[in-house]
């Protein structure tokens, strides 16, 4: 597979980091050509450019991973689908919902796939969860309480995420959506949305703190919270299912060592059976979803993760922000 990596940033380095051998990286596209050109110089026989409209249309690109702010991915993304290319767009995948329609329509044309980076589902504690719940071991899931959040660092207001116009939000739209997106894995379609999303502490223009309630046609609930105020990184995600709970949390890093514990409940009630699992290594979930995203194509079907999947959380967002205004 035959890749152009367009945004050469910290997630595009990732990106390339998680690409096999058997991958091939010929083209990194950056608005700062030295940022193109240091990770071109990573990577054997790969080129370096400015230009992302000619690196989309290389004939020699059967894949584009585009790492770039959230005003340009959708247009980016659209103009790879059109060339023909399967892509790997970070999310929230656009600005808002409705500009994924055309990349759909267009993708679906072109009979090319493209997935968004929730990377998340690719954590080996939410895929060993993922795997639990499925099976029925918990028994029919009631809702999930999930929790995510960092504290910023100085100068934050004065980045691009604090603009809306490049942004298209604040905390919600950034690791709110991950939130979201692992809600809906777990639970379905949320047909019931509402929520707040806050500005508290950082002088900016888009919210830095978001609060959600979700409900599924069933009424499970998805009760959520997403905040640049957290000051000690946090992740954390319960799933509670009649007879049990799965509880994840930490994501590696600052986030603290990711943990999976199986709260089982006994006949008799009480206590619960507890079963922990840890998974002190690296970062390995941009390797395997580039993975999965590769054996979608192989097999000719949607990705974990994909613009479907987007669209909704977007939806949601969109949902939040309009009740908060």
């Amino acid at each position: 597979m035959r890749v152009a990596i367009i945004g050469c940033g910290l997630i595009g380095q990732k990106r390339a980091k998680a690409i096999p051998p058997k991958g091939q990286v010929v083209i990194c596209a950056d608005l700062l050509r030295e940022r193109a050109e240091a990770l071109a110089r990573t990577i054997p026989d790969a080129q370096a450019t400015t230009d992302w409209q000619s690196a989309v249309q290389r004939e020699d690109v059967d894949l584009a991973i585009v790492s770039a702010t959230h005003d340009v991915l959708a247009k980016i993304t659209f103009a790879a689908v059109e060339a023909g290319k399967h892509v790997l767009v970070e999310k929230p995948a656009a600005l808002c919902a409705e500009e994924l329609a055309p990349v759909i329509a267009r993708a679906e044309k072109n009979r090319v796939r493209v997935k968004v980076g929730f990377n998340h589902r690719f954590h080996p504690a939410l895929l060993k969860a993922k795997e639990i719940a499925d099976s029925g071991s918990i028994g029919p899931l009631m809702f999930i309480r999930g929790r995510y959040g960092h504290g910023g660092r100085i100068g934050y207001e004065k980045e691009w995420r604090a603009n809306p116009a490049i942004s298209g939000g604040g905390e919600l739209i950034d690791q709110g959506i991950h939130l979201i997106d692992l809600s809906r894995w777990f639970l379905g379609d949320f047909t019931w949305v509402h929520g707040v999303a806050r500005t508290y502490f950082w002088n900016m223009q888009v919210d830095d703190n978001a609060f959600i309630h979700l409900q599924t046609p069933s009424h499970q609930i998805a009760w959520l919270h997403a905040s640049w105020t957290e000051w000690k990184n946090l992740f954390s995600f319960e799933i509670f299912g009649q007879t049990g709970k799965l509880h994840i949390e930490g994501l590696g890093g600052s986030y603290g060592t990711e943990r999976l514990s199986w709260y089982q409940m006994l006949p008799q009630m009480g206590p619960p059976e507890t079963t922990i699992w840890e998974y002190p290594f690296p970062d390995e979930s941009f390797r395997r979803e580039w993975e999965d995203f590769l054996l979608a194509i192989d097999q000719k079907r949607d990705p974990s993760g994909n613009i479907y999947d987007a669209r909704a959380a977007l939806q949601i967002v969109e949902r939040v922000y309009r009740g908060s205004r």
